[in-house]
């Protein structure tokens, strides 16, 4: 996004609004990669499951409500961004579990 000062604030709002767009198609378009999400996935499943069987229920609630906050803003930030549906699962899928990428 270039900045001109002597362009009138409703030209540059404008400019602004289809560079956003633009980018939101491209965006969209792309697919996403969530073999790291799955991965991270397996990783807080097979954790959580430990904690379960070791009878930590108050850690095994922090650390799942933790994950659920996680993934309730990352799905309430691709919704602020302009998608919506099975992309902004995907997205926030990615966004909450994609440090499986990592391994």
């Amino acid at each position: 996004m270039n900045f001109d000062e002597n362009e009138p604030q409703s030209v540059r709002e404008e400019r602004f609004a289809a560079e956003r767009a633009g980018r939101r198609e491209t965006r969209k378009a792309a697919s996403l990669d969530l073999w790291g999400a799955h991965l991270g996935v397996a990783v807080v499943t097979v954790a959580l499951v430990l904690l379960g069987w070791n009878g930590k229920p108050v850690v095994l609630g922090v650390v799942g409500g933790v994950f659920l906050l996680w993934f309730s803003a990352a799905l309430a930030w691709a919704y602020a961004d302009g998608d919506h549906g099975r992309h902004a699962l995907q997205r926030a899928y990615r966004i909450t579990f994609g440090w499986g990428d990592g391994f």
